[in-house]
């Protein structure tokens, strides 16, 4: 009966702990390609001057990539294996919220009405993140984390956040090889 509490304590903090990730992520990729061929990386500058952000939140995402791209073995190279190009779209979230209804007033009287509004925005971001065959200039993985970002002058939190949607893309790459399965069915 104890192993089983602590069995579902255990389950209850891993669920907590799972649903306060802020950055929602999504991957596709290309199923035919292995994965393991790959071991150099260099950034596509073509791509990368497209993104609509600052120079500066340029170089916090290109050196949080290269931080978790190098933790996984793979090395920046001038004659890489992939090339990583980034993009990024923005919206601005625009909620209000009407305050209006009934309460007890000064002696216990009821009252309608009294209340505010209040409005408040919100820049949610998506971050996608490229992952191109050097050799064949085709795509073969792509990584998108969209949460709410850090717009109000605080630059460690800035940087914090960058560094969360890169490392919350890129723990799905490399994905789980399916050349594998692909190879015992015998097709």
């Amino acid at each position: 009966m104890r192993t089983i509490k602590l069995l579902s304590g255990m389950l209850l903090v891993t669920l907590l702990m799972s649903a306060c990730s802020s950055v929602s992520v999504a991957t596709d990729y290309d199923r035919h390609v292995d994965f393991s061929k790959y071991k150099t990386f260099a950034f596509y500058k073509p791509g990368i001057d497209k993104a609509e952000i600052s120079d500066l939140d340029k170089k916090r995402i290109l050196r949080s990539i290269q931080y978790e791209l190098q933790n996984r073995g793979y090395r920046l190279s001038e004659n890489p294996d992939i090339l990583v190009s980034i993009f990024t779209k923005e919206v601005d979230r625009v909620s209000v919220y009407n305050n209006v209804g009934w309460g007890w007033g000064y002696y216990g009287y009821p009252y309608w009405g009294g209340g505010y509004n209040s409005v408040s925005t919100e820049t949610e971001g998506s971050l996608y993140i490229d992952l191109i065959d050097a050799g064949k200039k085709e795509l073969v993985w792509q990584g998108k984390g969209t949460g709410y970002l850090v717009t109000n002058g605080n630059l460690a939190k800035k940087e914090e956040r960058i560094t969360e949607f890169v490392k919350e893309i890129l723990e799905q790459f490399p994905p789980v090889s399916t050349q594998v399965a692909v190879v015992q069915n015998g097709q």
